[in-house]
């Protein structure tokens, strides 16, 4: 399929992909946190599941509402559903984060008069019937399997090609030329493999300050241990044991550490993040000081919107410098991102965020509905 169609089915399949309850930054749903297809910003979204043998019953009610526009209990359980229930409570926080961000951008491309025109979404739906129907399914089924209603469905491809159409606009070759000149490294294909320690303190300036702590007394003991690892190695041992023998026991407490205290669902791998490249999986913060550690060390506290953490380096695969016209396309999703992100930055300070009283979010802007 065209990509323009591949994300038609990508909306069809489901709304959001939230990066693990943790930024997260785990790989869906397990990595970034990014934007999902369905919504502003584009991005993947795991592939459509099989319709199932009898119909699943529909959420109701209001889960939140964005300056008075309602987002619904089922629009949040069709991406909760792709969770396991254990961590459905953390995954909840981030889904909703991402619809309520959403909203902020559709209202104010709206404000902008950001239009689509009636025949250019009518041919984008008629696409995706026509590409189903190649591969043996139907477009209502595929809608029923989905929670979503022919309405709701018309509404998100209106809402993707709203924000294409104003990425577009924004998106030059210049604007793209500027970006990769700044930090072509961005762009050259390295990862590194990364674990983290994640403590979500919310807005408890307390708590904050508590957890801070928490996680350079974990670096501290680590180092501490690491250093009494060497020490009591022969003197002869030559410097690449000594590293060996530092960055065993580095690991070894770090993965106890992560499985003690994080929240990310990663603390069942002793906070192992597997590897991950410069952008698109990870949040800006901790992507960047991500790949300013050496292999073996770890960073000072991190903060971003999803809480504090603690990052240890594992291993590094380098990269291979592109060419502008290699990385371009590459270049323009990072764009978007940064676009997006500036859009939320401006909309939500002044923004009424209200959460339902089960779906309040540690650390909104808004307040529970009904008060």
């Amino acid at each position: 399929m065209r990509s323009f169609t591949r994300r038609a089915a990508a909306l069809l399949a489901s709304t959001v992909t939230v990066a693990a309850a943790s930024a997260q930054p785990l790989p869906p749903p397990s990595g970034p946190a990014t934007p999902p297809a369905g919504a502003a910003g584009g991005g993947a979204v795991p592939p459509p599941a099989a319709p199932a043998s009898k119909p699943e019953p529909r959420p109701t009610g209001v889960a939140a509402k964005v300056n008075g526009q309602e987002i619904s209990e089922v629009a949040v359980w069709r991406a909760l559903r792709q969770f396991p229930k254990e961590e459905h409570a953390v995954a909840r926080k981030e889904i909703l984060t991402h619809l309520t961000e959403n909203a902020l951008i559709d209202q104010y491309l709206t404000a902008l008069k950001v239009a689509v025109e009636p025949a250019e979404s009518e041919k984008l739906v008629t696409e995706l019937k026509d590409e189903l129907k190649k591969v043996g399914k139907d477009y209502a089924k595929e809608l029923d399997a989905m929670l979503l209603t022919e309405q709701e469905f018309r509404a998100e491809v209106i809402a993707q090609m709203k924000w294409d159409k104003f990425l577009k606009d924004r998106a030059t070759d210049a604007e793209l030329k500027k970006m990769f000149d700044a930090a072509p490294s961005m762009f050259d294909g390295s990862m590194v493999r990364a674990s983290h320690i994640l403590m979500s303190p919310g807005d408890d300036k307390a708590k904050q300050a508590e957890a801070a702590q928490t996680l350079r007394g974990i670096k501290k003991m680590c180092e501490d241990e690491a250093a009494k690892a060497v020490a009591a190695l022969p003197a002869t041992a030559t410097p690449l044991e000594k590293d060996a023998a530092r960055t065993k026991r580095v690991n070894e407490l770090f993965a106890g550490y992560a499985g003690k205290y994080s929240t990310c669902p990663s603390k069942k791998d002793g906070g192992d993040l597997n590897f991950f490249p410069r952008v698109g999986s990870m949040v800006e913060p901790f992507a960047k000081a991500a790949f300013d550690l050496k292999v073996g060390d770890m960073s000072d506290v991190v903060a971003t919107e999803f809480g504090y953490h603690l990052i240890l380096c594992t291993a590094k695969n380098p990269g291979k410098q592109p060419t502008f016209e290699q990385a371009k396309e590459a270049v323009r999703a990072v764009y978007g991102m940064r676009l997006r992100d500036a859009v939320i930055g401006q909309m939500k300070p002044t923004a009424k965020i209200e959460m339902s009283g089960s779906s309040a979010v540690s650390g909104s802007t808004g307040v529970p509905m009904g008060k």
